[in-house]
């Protein structure tokens, strides 16, 4: 374990200096102001308070939205796994599994980092007219009751309101948002261990452009099907879209045949296991590069 931390220690070594990282979560900041700014137009027509959180619920409560704050990860996740000139020292004093390790690890603390930055904004952003009270504003139960809170994909349905508490489902969005954004960026890390170059860029691209693609509404665009016909293949693509499965507003509350929370959380977690075992078989066959060399 001193071995992976040592190899994670490094890999942080500067990484709020690195102009990639800066770009990453400004962008990711920028682009939590231009999809909240949708919703405070609303907020401000009920001049009600609303809870810190819903902010967050309401703007990544839309496929739309987990897609394009996951696409900015292709950019920081881009040269994994992290090389430099002092790689062959920790590979001469570790194995290629523990270094590995590190690196997936890495990956999980940047995407945990980066998904808590995605709330913190959000709730800056809004924090004027935010309680941290644990209870559902008169805002989003007016949504709840009203066709708004549909078309804005707002998940603060009725019968989510009457289940859980704001906090309760600010959890259980996070840990979507973060699986599917660590299993990107174990997509992006498994591509650049296949030979070839920007394999991981194009891999990550691919998981992204699926996901586009399964959208309900494009689906319907593309296979040209009539509203009454949506409804089997919104439950088909409620199970086979990763990108679904990190959306809140599309899991079963008990009126569905839609995936629950946990069913998603299972299935990214079956996902990742098979991104690590396939990451770790291609370690056996990868080819360090070094000053022009192969090691």
């Amino acid at each position: 374990m001193r071995q992976i931390k040592a190899v994670i220690q490094y890999n942080f070594m500067g990484f709020y200096k690195k102009p990639k990282v800066i770009l990453t979560f400004l962008l990711g900041f920028i682009l939590c102001f231009l999809l909240s700014s949708r919703i405070m137009p609303v907020i401000q027509a009920y001049k009600s308070p609303v809870q810190m959180l819903e902010p967050f619920l309401w703007t990544f409560g839309d496929t739309t939205a987990i897609l394009l704050s996951s696409v900015l990860l292709l950019l920081l996740f881009s040269d994994l796994p992290v090389l430099s000139a002092i790689t062959p020292y920790y590979l001469c004093r570790t194995t290629k599994k523990r270094w590995l390790f590190g690196q997936l690890f890495y990956v999980a603390a940047v995407s945990g980092i980066y998904t808590v930055f995605m709330l913190g904004a959000t709730m800056i952003l809004c924090a004027k007219v935010g309680y941290p009270g644990n209870i559902w504003s008169n805002t989003a139960a007016m949504l709840a009751y009203s066709k708004l809170g549909e078309d804005l994909n707002v998940p603060s349905t009725v019968k989510v309101m009457e289940s859980v508490t704001p906090y309760g489902c600010t959890a259980q969005v996070i840990l979507l948002l973060f699986l599917y954004i660590l299993c990107l960026s174990f997509i992006v890390l498994a591509g650049n261990l296949l030979p070839g170059k920007n394999r991981g860029l194009v891999a990550g691209l691919l998981f992204c452009l699926y996901g586009f693609l399964l959208e309900p509404k494009v689906l319907r665009v593309l296979l040209g099907f009539e509203e009454y016909e949506m409804f089997r293949v919104n439950v088909l693509i409620g199970w086979i879209s990763p990108l679904s499965h990190a959306s809140y507003g599309r899991h079963n509350f008990g009126y569905d045949r839609l995936p629950t929370v946990w069913q998603s959380c299972v299935v990214f977690l079956i996902l990742l296991g098979v991104l690590i075992w396939f990451c770790g078989r291609r370690m056996k066959y990868y080819h360090f590069v070094f000053l022009g060399e192969k090691d």
